[in-house]
């Protein structure tokens, strides 16, 4: 099983109030198969944004100067960004990558 990391590379905001309205996200996958000299470590990764609506005037309002990465995941999460589809997807990638189906390249060059 692979292990994911997610990670918020850049917020676009609203210099005037500080309303974050555009999040960049990477979800990155890595599971190491075997180990010592032996071991083999496939990856795979996505990017993508998503767009956000917020209200200055809410009580639960967080600026560009306050917000965290968590707050950030859980906005994109509850706006759009699947995370367990995305970490399913990333997981059936490195699944293709460990046992492949198809192949490549000319049999004369080998």
């Amino acid at each position: 099983m692979a292990t994911f990391t997610w990670t918020i590379p850049t917020c676009e905001h609203v210099i005037a109030d500080g309303g974050i309205n555009v999040a960049h996200w990477h979800c990155s996958a890595e599971e190491t198969v075997g180990t010592g000299d032996d071991a083999v470590t496939y990856t795979a990764s996505s990017y993508g944004t998503c767009g956000l609506t917020y209200d200055a005037s809410a009580s639960d309002f967080v600026a560009y100067d306050s917000v965290t990465q968590a707050d950030v995941e859980g906005w994109i999460w509850a706006n759009g960004v699947d995370k367990d589809a995305t970490e399913t997807a990333l997981q059936a990638n490195i699944d293709a990558q460990k046992n492949p189906t198809e192949a490549s390249g000319v049999p004369w060059a080998a």
